[in-house]
């Protein structure tokens, strides 16, 4: 009786702990989990492993892992429960430490493992794994060759040798494994062959199949076949879910369709829809890519009862894209009060929208958070993100510091701190660490040529950027896009070879817009060549008449000449147009708080201190050896003093900043200062030479690159 009564306690507790497992039921599993201590159950290996699931599926890491140490005799399934929580909270190397002490591991152990590496983009561990599965004879099934496929990243022969890995074993009858290649295939620019695998499924397609071909077919701009396909799968009388919708406004996105996205948005509307946050998402990155209204967006967001998280990353992402950075913050915390805990994707959105902050303090802030959140602190995504936030506020010590204490790295980790580099004008280790990500195997990108390439415009390394544009080609098969030209025609500019820049203009495959014509006009000024700059000005005029740049620097060239009836025609002719010149504008941020500064600026409450620093200043500013450069007064010489010149250029508005930032920071402190122009050649050379004079470390981030002055020189080598 007492036995029959033992036996069915034991099926009620286990009742009762499986209950609690699936309804995440945390206070009644503690509460057994006490009984079974206090050895009221008898231990056993089971009520363990099912203690060890419990603690894993309510995010209890360290609870988990005690329950697994406290187990009797561990087998394969104890080793899996653990191996699969250390998965979900993204710690795989500890996972790794574990799945090396199992007696016999199964296929269960090595897929767990694999997908953990794989979901965090660490390519190399995740397929040795799956190198060492195919040596034990276990039998791999579809799970195995997606997570496989998955970390495979841009390795396209594995990719190959994978696929008919699957067919030979027959595991091209899953659908997942053809579903994971569609995508693979699909994100990583080989359209053809994913179009080939969901034509050979045939009648194992299922809805994933075909949301997965209308992503590919969005991510290569082919809407309009990504839009056959749903109205086949319309015809076909398909199960159209929220994921199908989401995959449609995917492709308009692709084709930049607004109009198509609004009609679509109608459609939605009256299936129901509109209220469903994953197809939300979809249409708050429409409306933000598509140049749409913010207010489009919100609209969209008010309308979802209970948006979720993925939702308000997208609303800040939305906010990110517009430019309308601190409303991005703002959302951010708007979310962690509407009670969501924020995820990598969460961080990298409001990261992005710090770095084009440029708040040094904002982006600690967020960095904190990122610390003291459940999010690991080895993630990859948040951590790369970091690295640029860093680089772009004018601290890139801080981002090499982070980047060297990643245990590992990818593509993006690289081409973050190689373009940090080339920003702050540090060419040379900018190239080492290509060097270094080539030894490492880590396959370079078009982002990453952008980044080489302007490392060397901005150092003068003309021979090395003519090398590296070939090897795009040549070596890893990236035919250059317009960016990586108008990269050329800086390099060949600034280094003072025109013409060549002129003709690489003329013969490049794309349009050059105003961005290469302009790059060019900034180089015939640097080297004074005025026809050219006169040609150079009027493509930038006829590409786009509003824009003040052109007409600004042509008239700054003539200046400098003494043709001051072509100067005051240029003016004539933006009067006449009703052409502006923009308002040069600087920004430092002193005790959390933004200051800013125009030219001739009386507005600040200390602007008057200010002023007079610089009347002290320049005196001793000379006797160290500063020479005012006159020609950046723009002031006809008809009789104008010298020392009104003088005093005019005194009231530059980074010149104002850095005054502004001497007089309200301790002794030694650094300076950021943020520029909406180019810095003028006078500014550059006395805060060069006032870095000195100071000790201190300012840093003037204008709208090319920055300058990083110490110790009386610039980290521009005075080649900007």
């Amino acid at each position: 009786m007492n036995q029959q009564r033992l036996v069915e306690s034991l099926q009620q507790f286990r009742h009762i702990l499986k209950t609690c497992i699936a309804q995440r039921d945390l206070f009644t599993g503690k509460s057994l989990h006490t009984l079974y201590i206090k050895a009221l159950i008898p231990p056993s290996t089971y009520f363990s492993n099912h203690f060890i699931l419990l603690y894993s599926k309510c995010g209890l890491l360290t609870a988990a892992r005690r329950a697994f140490e406290a187990t009797p005799e561990p087998n394969v399934f104890s080793f899996n429960a653990i191996l699969n929580a250390y998965a979900k909270e993204a710690q795989p190397h500890l996972a790794h430490q574990l799945f090396d002490k199992i007696p016999q591991p199964d296929i269960v152990s090595y897929n767990t493992l694999i997908s953990a590496y794989a979901d965090l983009g660490y390519t190399l561990p995740a397929l040795r794994l799956f190198l060492d599965l195919k040596d034990t004879g276990l039998v791999m099934d579809g799970f195995t060759l997606s997570a496989a496929i998955t970390a495979a990243n841009d390795n396209v022969d594995f990719i190959t040798q994978l696929h008919s890995l699957s067919i030979s074993a027959g595991l091209d009858s899953y659908a997942s494994v053809n579903n994971t290649l569609i995508t693979y295939y699909g994100k990583n620019g080989h359209l053809d062959y994913a179009r080939e695998v969901f034509a050979s499924m045939g009648e194992i397609k299922d809805e994933v199949s075909w949301n997965s071909m209308i992503v590919a077919y969005g991510q290569h701009r082919e809407g309009i076949k990504a839009l056959a396909l749903y109205k086949e799968m319309e015809l076909r009388d398909l199960y159209l879910d929220m994921f199908t919708l989401a995959s449609v406004l995917t492709a308009l996105t692709s084709m930049e369709d607004l109009r198509g996205g609004l009609q679509f948005h109608g459609r939605l509307i009256r299936m129901g829809f509109h209220e469903n946050p994953h197809v939300g998402s979809g249409l708050i990155d429409l409306y933000s890519k598509c140049s749409a209204s913010i207010s489009e967006c919100k609209k969209v967001f008010q309308e979802i009862p209970y948006p979720d998280l993925v939702l308000w990353n997208t609303m800040i992402s939305g906010y990110s894209q517009s430019e309308l950075c601190e409303e991005a913050v703002a959302c951010f915390r708007q979310m962690q009060l509407a009670g969501h805990q924020p995820d990598d994707c969460s961080f990298v959105c409001v990261i992005s929208a710090s770095s084009n902050l440029s708040s040094p303090s904002q982006g600690k802030q967020i960095h904190s958070l990122a610390i003291k959140s459940s999010i690991p602190s080895n993630r990859i995504s948040v951590n790369n993100a970091l690295i640029a936030m860093y680089s772009k506020c004018g601290s890139v010590q801080d981002a090499r510091l982070l980047f060297d204490r990643m245990p590992e790295h990818n593509a993006v980790t690289l081409n973050s701190m190689i373009a940090g580099y080339a920003q702050h004008g540090h060419g040379t280790e900018s190239l080492l660490l290509f060097a270094w990500m080539l030894e490492s195997n880590i396959k370079p990108t078009n982002i990453t040529f952008i980044s080489v390439l302007s490392s060397c415009a901005h150092t003068g390394k003309v021979e090395e950027g003519k090398k590296y544009f070939g090897l795009m080609t040549d070596k890893f098969g990236i035919n250059p896009e317009a960016e990586h030209y108008l990269c050329m025609i800086d390099l060949l500019g600034r280094a003072g070879k025109l013409e060549e820049a002129e003709t690489l203009i003329e013969t490049m495959p794309y349009n050059p817009g105003t961005i290469g014509w302009g790059s060019l006009l900034r180089a015939c000024r640097t080297h004074g060549n005025i026809e050219l700059a006169t040609k150079a000005a009027n493509h930038c005029v006829q590409l786009d008449p509003s824009n003040a740049a052109p007409y600004v620097m042509l008239a700054h060239m003539n200046a400098c000449l003494g043709r001051w009836e072509e100067v005051a025609s240029i003016r004539k002719e933006m009067r006449d147009k009703g052409v502006r010149k923009q308002v040069g504008c600087s920004w430092i941020e002193v005790a959390n708080r933004v200051h800013v500064f125009v030219a001739e600026d009386s507005s600040h409450p200390m602007i008057k201190l200010v002023y007079k620093f610089w009347e002290e200043m320049s005196k001793k500013l000379k006797q160290e050896g500063y020479t005012p450069d006159l020609r950046w007064a723009l002031m006809r010489d008809d009789g104008t003093r010298q020392e009104e010149k003088e005093r005019s250029l005194w009231h530059h508005s980074e010149k104002l900043a850095v005054a502004f930032g001497i007089l309200s920071t301790k002794d030694g402190e650094p300076i950021l200062i943020i520029k909406n122009l180019r810095i003028c050649g006078d500014c550059h050379n006395a805060i060069k030479i006032l870095s000195g004079m100071t000790g201190r470390e300012i840093t003037v981030r204008d709208c090319h690159r920055f300058h990083c002055f110490k110790g009386g020189a610039c980290s521009c080598g005075d080649y900007w």
